[in-house]
């Protein structure tokens, strides 16, 4: 028996993104939930499972009964899911199963951080016993990734440029993105790498905030009259255990098998698909996502991107909010809120005529995957 349609995410709500000093991510978690139950019209009394993807860079025992506490609330289930930046999207399908199988009714998922202006020591943490090698932070792992993709394919530098461009170009039109100025080809090209061949433009921002969302059954939204709701029409999930430096092949993930996992519940093909919100921490992350999710041949993204291809009016919208490059770094709960919104028809960079949109959402370093579909 396929779940494909059965729940619906019923309502969305998010903080402001960027800097929240003094603030806690239990805080930002409350008010991105009220949002959310505001925008499902529903009362936090008629929720009964709260579902927290843990913060990044602070990292706590019994989160989510914090949570709840300072949300007031009694659930029947909860818990922590720490996958990465893949939690939010697996968190939502796990509230689905509960949900068909009858334990629970309202479900509320929420992840909030405050790495800008509290903690980002997460991020520059040393990598196992690599680290007595320099191998220190996020960086190095996806510029080896990169390089080994533009060594084996040929990738060119503009491929990557593509991403970073549509993304800034997307934010730039989004007035809640905490990074609106444009960028062009010639800036991308001629910036000076980080850690070679990453540059700033192809790096996520850092920031404060939170996102929740609210995921009911389509027969309990009808009975509510929940005023926009977005069917679930599939997931997927993938994940390896290695670390970069052991893995025999850089240029593919577990994306292969979470993507077709998700594409084939809600009955789709990669031809047949609208719109996409690709986790893009870094611009080699999205590239491998549009091949491994079947879009185009492994090593012939370059091709697949060029002449705007991912832009609002390019053959496969991208990042149409703009993404961890250009609207906020908060990991992966932001690209299901534009998803919502396209399927809605309320965003701000809105694809005519889209009837579904593809959401990933990735952690460590292309470690963990997961991926959903929306419908209308």
């Amino acid at each position: 028996m396929t779940l494909s349609g059965k729940c619906v995410i019923a309502g969305i709500g998010a903080t402001a993104f960027g800097k929240h000093p003094g603030r806690s991510s239990v805080s930002l978690n409350v008010e991105a939930i009220r949002a959310a139950l505001a925008d499902a019209g529903v009362e936090k009394g008629q929720v009964d499972a709260l579902f927290v993807k843990p913060p990044t860079s602070d990292f706590q025992m019994l989160y989510t009964v914090k949570v709840a506490s300072a949300l007031g609330i009694r659930t029947r289930m909860g818990g922590a899911w720490d996958q990465g930046g893949a939690a939010n999207a697996t968190l939502i399908s796990i509230a689905c199963m509960a949900i068909e199988a009858g334990q629970i009714d309202v479900a509320v998922v929420s992840f909030a951080d405050t790495p800008r202006t509290g903690n980002a020591a997460v991020y520059a943490r040393p990598r196992g016993d690599d680290s007595l090698y320099g191998w220190f932070g996020t960086l190095p792992g996806y510029a080896m990734i990169m390089q080994r993709h533009m060594g084996v394919h040929g990738t060119p530098r503009e491929a990557f440029g593509e991403i970073a461009v549509a993304a800034r170009r997307h934010g730039a039109a989004n007035p809640k993105a905490q990074v609106r100025n444009p960028l062009s080809m010639a800036d991308y090209m001629a910036a000076d790498p980080l850690v070679a061949p990453l540059t700033r433009d192809d790096c996520t921002l850092i920031s404060d905030g939170g996102g929740a969302v609210v995921v009911m059954s389509a027969r309990r939204a009808a009975e509510l009259g929940v005023a926009a709701p977005v069917p679930i029409l599939g997931w997927g999930y993938g994940q390896t255990y290695e670390e970069v430096t052991y893995r025999a092949d850089l240029t593919t993930t577990m994306a292969t098998v979470s993507g077709a996992t998700a594409l084939g519940m809600a009955g789709l093909t990669p031809e047949r698909v609208e719109c996409v919100q690709l986790y893009d921490c870094f611009t080699i992350a999205a590239l491998m996502t549009l091949e491994d999710y079947g879009f185009c041949r492994k090593g012939q993204a370059a091709d697949f991107v060029k002449d705007g291809a991912l832009q609002l009016d390019g053959a496969l919208p991208f990042n149409t909010s703009g993404g961890l490059l250009s609207e906020t770094g908060m990991p992966g709960m932001q690209l299901i809120h534009e998803g919502v919104r396209q399927m809605r028809g309320t965003s701000v960079n809105q694809v005519r005529g889209a009837r579904n949109v593809v959401i990933s959402n990735q952690g460590g370093v292309m470690q963990t995957h997961s991926t959903l579909v929306l419908g209308q």
